[in-house]
């Protein structure tokens, strides 16, 4: 089984190829957030890097976000279109398990922070279980201020990780609390392969036509418009694709 990755819900794009041997190939960039350009030439690399053809790809897994909206249109919209024309199984996971994925061996709380502008963060709390992570809380968005309250209120210790933990350091820190702040800016496209091949094993697939992103806000030009316009902007979800609902566990490596 060969799982291709792509990941693209931040300012790095980069897509990776891999399966019951772990990681085989990887690629990823942050110059320039030329998302679409990139995308299609790093996907051609890491085939020939790992001297597989594109036709030998059984699973297309793509990061559906929260994130940077342009970057989880070409993203997904790439993921899908490849997942049709190779007629193979998608399999979609969030960005914030993905930054969460690496620190599994921490015995803090691991809390994953994405920048998405206008003073706002996109964040979750995990914690170590055997053999791999458990997501405490739903994904969320919020300021800085408002994330680090909750984490004072929570009184754990703590691990932040992400561009938006390190955007806003300064009021994710205010609180004084001893958090132990260790940075890995940006979710990764191998550990999205990593992350995809359990549930590739228990056939846990979703159709491209069934995958939606997870946005958890609007767009900036939907909340100008009606600023323009004179409306309140509000937020919500545009769309889960996430199984289940209530805390789902991301799955042992």
């Amino acid at each position: 089984m060969i799982i291709l990755g792509i990941e693209t819900a931040t300012a790095r794009v980069g897509c990776a190829l891999g399966g019951v041997e772990g990681v085989l190939a990887e690629f990823h960039t942050t110059r320039g957030r030329r998302h679409a350009e990139t995308l299609a030439p790093a996907i051609e690399f890491v085939c020939r890097s790992a001297d597989i053809d594109l036709s030998e790809v059984s699973v297309v897994a793509v990061d559906i976000g929260p994130g940077l909206f342009t970057g989880l249109r070409v993203g997904v919209a790439t993921a899908k279109a490849l997942a049709q024309a190779l007629r193979v199984p998608m399999i979609g996971l969030s960005s914030l398990d993905l930054l969460a994925y690496p620190l599994r061996t921490s015995e803090r709380m691991v809390v994953p922070v994405i920048d998405a502008r206008r003073d706002e963060v996109y964040w979750s709390t995990y914690r170590q279980v055997p053999g791999g992570i458990q997501r405490l809380t739903d994904y969320r968005l919020s300021t800085p201020r408002e994330l680090a309250a909750e984490l004072s209120a929570s009184r754990r210790p703590y691990m932040l990780v992400g561009d938006g933990a390190a955007r806003y350091a300064d009021q994710l820190g205010e609180n004084g609390l001893d958090s132990g702040v260790e940075w890995s800016a940006y979710p990764s496209p191998g550990a999205l392969v990593e992350l995809a091949h359990p549930r590739a094993l228990r056939e846990e697939f979703v159709h491209p036509s069934e995958l939606s992103v997870l946005y958890l806000r609007r767009s900036d030009a939907e909340i100008n418009w009606d600023l323009r316009h004179g409306l309140t902007p509000e937020g919500g979800f545009d769309g889960i694709a996430l199984e289940g609902g209530g805390g789902p566990d991301v799955p042992p490596a």
